[in-house]
C-alpha cells in the first residue's frame, strides 16, 4: 500500500501547494532570475536586458577577469572535465596541492584544505575536530553553514555541547566561558566560533577582543570569513588583517573561494597542519564527495595570485563602498554602518522590500530584497552589494534609482 495516499500520513503536494500560495499571498515568494552572460559590473538579464548588478559577491571583480577565465580553460584542457574521486582515493591533482599552498601562503597559516564550497568546509570542522565534552560557542548571527555544521557535530558526537552567545557581545560571551568552565561536563576542547563579516548585517567581528576572550579562558577560535577574505584590510587578506591581528592568533580559519577570489566555487579551511591532516583522514565532507574541479582549482589560484600583485583593487573597492554609501543616504535611506562592501538597507517589510527591489529592476539595477526566514521579521532590507568592478557611472544608476524609489515608496 502507497504511503503517499495513506490516511495516517501527511499529503505531501497539498501542503506543499498551501506554503507555495502562503508565500505567494504574502509578497515573498522567491522568483529566479536568469542571466545570460558572464557575472560583471553589469549583466544581461532575462526579461530585463543589460542592469547594473549590485546583488553579487564578485567584490573585486574578478568573476570575469580575462586570466581568471584563461586559467580556467587551461585547467580544462591539462587535467579534464571532472576529478571523478574523492581526495583521498585518485582525486588530488597537481592543481589542488599548487591552490592549497597559495591559499596557506595568502592567509598565512601553515595549512590549508579545500572543499567544493565553503559550506562543506564549515560541516566538515566540527563534526571531524570535535568531541564528546567540549563545547561549540557560536554568534547567534553566524552563517547556517556554521549552525547547521556545529547541530551535525552534536548530533553524530553525544556529549558534545553547543551554545549560543549574544550577536557581537563580548560580556555575554564571557560570561558563557565562565559558565563553561564551571561546568563538569565540559571536559573536553572549547571552541567560540564568528564570522568575520556578517553577511545580512555587513557588520564585522571585533576579533582583537573575541580573541583575548577566548585567552582568558583557553578557548579555541574559528572565524568564518567568506564575506571579509578579499574585502577586509589593506591587501584583503581578511577581517583579522583589518584589526591587525596576526593570522596565526586565529586557531581555523574557514572561507570561500566562491566570492571575492574568483567567484566560481569552493572554499577552503586553513589552520595548523595537525588539524588539516585530522581533516583529510576523518572529514566526511571530502571522504565521501569529488575534489574540487579542477578548473575552478586554477581560476581561483589565479584570482589569488591577482591579488596578492594588483592590492589597488581592495582600495578601489573601498572608495566604490564610501561612494555608495554617502549616495545611499543622500537618497533617503538607513543603511547599516560598516566598512564592509554589503549595504543593507532597512526597509523592515518582506513584501515592501520584496517589492521595490522589482522596481529597481525596472529601473536598470539589480538589488535582491530579503525578509524572513532570512532575516527576522521586521528587519526586510534590500542589500546592495559592491564590488571593485563598478564605476562611477554604475554607482550613479544605483544612488537615481535609489532616489526614484525614495519618491515611490515615501511612508
Amino acid at each position: 500500500m502507497s504511503t503517499a495516499t495513506s490516511a495516517s500520513a501527511p499529503d505531501f503536494e497539498p501542503r506543499t501547494a498551501a506554503i507555495l500560495e502562503q508565500l505567494h499571498a504574502g509578497g515573498q515568494l522567491k522568483r529566479l532570475q536568469t542571466i545570460e552572460g558572464p557575472m560583471d559590473a553589469t549583466v544581461r538579464l532575462r526579461g530585463y536586458g543589460e542592469v547594473a548588478c549590485f546583488c553579487s559577491n564578485n567584490y573585486l571583480g574578478l568573476a570575469n577577469h580575462p586570466e581568471v577565465v584563461e586559467a580556467g580553460i587551461e585547467g580544462l584542457r591539462k587535467y579534464g572535465g571532472g576529478t571523478a574521486s574523492v581526495r583521498f582515493i585518485c582525486g588530488t591533482f597537481e592543481c589542488h596541492e599548487e591552490l592549497e599552498a597559495r591559499i596557506a601562503g595568502f592567509t598565512g597559516l601553515p595549512a590549508a584544505y579545500t572543499f567544493t564550497s565553503c559550506w562543506n568546509a564549515n560541516e566538515a570542522v566540527f563534526p571531524t575536530l570535535g568531541d564528546p565534552g567540549d563545547l561549540i560557542l557560536s554568534d547567534e548571527l553566524n552563517h547556517a553553514s556554521i549552525i547547521d555544521g556545529i547541530r551535525l557535530a552534536a548530533s553524530i558526537k553525544k556529549g558534545l555541547h553547543k551554545g549560543v552567545y549574544r550577536h557581537g557581545d563580548g560580556d555575554d560571551l564571557r560570561a558563557k566561558l565562565a559558565a563553561a568552565r564551571a561546568n563538569p561536563e565540559v571536559t573536553g576542547t572549547i571552541w567560540v566560533v564568528t564570522d568575520g563579516v556578517f553577511s545580512m548585517e555587513g557588520d564585522i567581528a571585533d576579533l582583537p577582543a573575541i580573541r583575548a576572550i577566548c585567552d582568558e579562558f583557553g578557548a579555541l577560535l574559528v572565524v568564518d570569513d567568506s564575506h571579509g577574505t578579499g574585502v577586509m584590510g589593506k591587501t584583503g587578506r581578511g577581517t583579522h588583517e583589518h584589526w591587525n591581528l596576526p593570522a596565526t592568533r586565529i586557531d581555523c580559519l574557514t572561507s570561500t573561494l566562491g566570492k571575492a577570489l574568483g567567484g566560481a566555487a569552493g572554499g577552503y579551511v586553513a589552520g595548523s597542519k595537525a588539524m588539516i591532516e585530522l581533516l583529510i583522514q576523518r572529514g566526511r565532507p571530502t571522504l565521501f564527495s569529488n575534489a574540487l574541479p579542477a578548473t575552478v582549482a586554477c581560476s581561483a589560484n589565479k584570482a589569488i595570485e591577482i591579488l596578492e600583485r594588483e592590492p589597488q583593487r581592495v582600495a578601489r573597492l573601498r572608495e566604490n563602498v564610501a561612494t555608495a554609501r554617502k549616495g545611499i543616504v543622500e537618497a533617503g535611506f538607513e543603511v547599516l554602518d560598516s566598512p564592509t562592501a554589503i549595504c543593507p538597507i532597512i526597509v523592515h517589510d518582506t513584501a515592501k522590500a520584496i517589492a521595490m527591489s522589482k522596481r529597481l529592476l525596472e529601473l536598470g539595477v539589480f538589488v535582491i530584497g530579503f525578509g524572513y526566514p532570512v532575516v527576522p521579521e521586521g528587519h526586510a532590507r534590500l542589500r546592495v552589494q559592491i564590488s571593485a568592478a563598478h564605476g562611477p557611472e554604475h554607482l550613479e544608476a544605483l544612488i537615481s534609482s535609489l532616489r526614484q524609489l525614495r519618491r515611490e515608496f515615501a511612508d
